[in-house]
């Protein structure tokens, strides 16, 4: 397959998946960080990526997402954090504890860096997410997109070297919130980001910081 038919690939199932609306969303307040050079880890995996369905807040790490967690923790330590903000759902807060322990860095909970609540949709299957559909009992895209932009708005308003860990979701808001481009080797589990922002282009840039071949083999589940 060429470059060029996977990149099609890939747009389509953004679209398929309802993320166009998310990225609508998040360029009607585009974020302007006063950081202009931050990291962004996703949560390892759990059963419930395993499985493909939508989690409760307090799913912990399977063995495979331990050990995700902790080599990206090693990856990591070439660059330096002097703080943490991390999601409090179990997930997200076990990953930053595992990085913490590398970096020497402390770990600040940031609620609004949570995944969006899915409401009566917590058990059931994931494959067909569509972002754009209002589940019931749940966070509306509109209420999602706004609180996280928020609490990313507020984690980097600073110049200090900073680690987000987080979940896809709020790694969506983040990139379409930057104007960024988004690939598909950027949301697998445990995929350690650097987000630097080029003045000279007015744009940035996220490089993983892992090898392609640690991170080819990682799932893209949503959250």
């Amino acid at each position: 397959m060429t470059a060029d038919n996977a990149l099609k690939i890939w747009q389509s199932r953004l679209i398929k998946h309802g993320l166009d609306e998310v990225r609508r969303l998040a360029a009607e307040r585009p974020l302007k960080p006063r950081a202009k050079r931050f990291m962004f880890l996703r949560h390892g995996e759990t059963e419930g990526n395993a499985r493909r369905v939508y989690q409760p807040p307090d799913i912990p790490l399977n063995p495979t997402g331990q050990a995700q967690a902790r080599r990206a923790a090693e990856y990591l330590r070439e660059h330096p954090v002097e703080r943490i903000l991390a999601s409090d759902m179990r997930r997200a807060w076990q990953t930053a504890q595992a990085a913490a322990e590398i970096v020497c860095a402390p770990v600040i909970p940031a609620p609004r860096l949570r995944e969006r609540w899915f409401g009566d949709l917590v058990g059931t299957s994931s494959l067909d997410l569509d972002w754009r559909n209002e589940p019931p009992n749940g966070e509306s895209l509109r209420d999602f997109v706004v609180r996280t932009q928020d609490g990313i708005g507020e984690a980097l308003d600073t110049e200090a070297s900073t680690l987000l860990v987080a979940h896809g979701g709020p790694l969506y808001v983040l990139v379409f919130s930057l104007g960024a481009d988004l690939l598909e080797q950027h949301i697998a589990n445990a995929t350690p980001l650097l987000f630097e922002y080029e003045a000279h282009a007015g744009r940035w840039r996220i490089s993983n910081i892992a090898p392609k071949h640690i991170t080819a083999g990682y799932r893209t589940t949503a959250d």
